[in-house]
């Protein structure tokens, strides 16, 4: 739902991106794909730690592992594919439903920093209990296609993204369906703001609160 998107190609070297990037891997290969196939939708939730599944089959990233039914499983030193075989998943990103995404294939290397992972885990919950706050009636989605957690009101779209191809680091972003003028409107695509400018959740809401006075003015 944001505005950039991560590039096909070799994982990146920095720890940082490297972690996000597998962890954006994880959620299309093997939580996103596999539910998509099995219950025909990508969306994925915020859950305590990382992030899952909304619909069968029930996996979770929890900081630096793979949950599922059976053992933990780190994601670390292994592929997307052997990950997929121990948690006996249908390795692969939803085919067919959008043209972007991580570029990851099932062969593909993946190594997890937790550090890293419960960092951006936790700027995820910080954005998934603000957009809640803002808009009690709405459920945010975690969205595979380019890693991100938003909702649409009044044709608005409010979130969180832990970082991408646009803004290497994590950080919160409104985009209006129809662009808006004006000196709120920092980005392509509307307002971003990074996550190290928010102290915490009261702080992401007003950001959201002045974004929907920014639109509607």
């Amino acid at each position: 739902m944001s505005g950039g998107s991560a590039p096909a190609g070799p994982p990146p070297p920095d720890p940082v991106a490297r972690t996000r990037h597998d962890l954006h891997a994880v959620a299309e290969l093997l939580l996103a794909g596999p539910q998509y196939r099995r219950a025909g939708t990508i969306r994925l939730r915020v859950t305590p730690g990382g992030f899952g599944t909304i619909a069968e089959p029930q996996v979770r990233v929890d900081g630096g592992d793979l949950v599922t039914e059976g053992p933990r499983l780190p994601l670390s030193e292994t592929t997307l594919q052997r990950l997929g075989e121990q948690a006996g998943l249908d390795v692969g990103a939803p085919a067919g439903v959008y043209a972007d995404g991580s570029g990851a294939r099932p062969e593909d290397p993946v190594a997890v920093d937790k550090a890293v992972a419960a960092a951006l885990a936790g700027w995820l919950g910080t954005g998934d209990a603000a957009l809640r706050e803002f808009a009690p009636d709405q459920t945010p989605v975690l969205w595979p296609e380019h890693f991100d957690l938003g909702i649409s009101l009044g044709e608005v779209n409010y979130g969180v993204s832990p970082g991408d191809a646009y803004l290497a680091e994590p950080y919160a972003y409104i985009g209006p369906w129809t662009p808006r003028q004006g000196e709120f409107w920092n980005a392509p695509f509307g307002a971003v703001r990074p996550a190290a400018r928010f102290g915490g959740t009261a702080e992401l809401v007003a950001f959201f609160e002045a974004g929907r006075a920014a639109a509607a003015g």
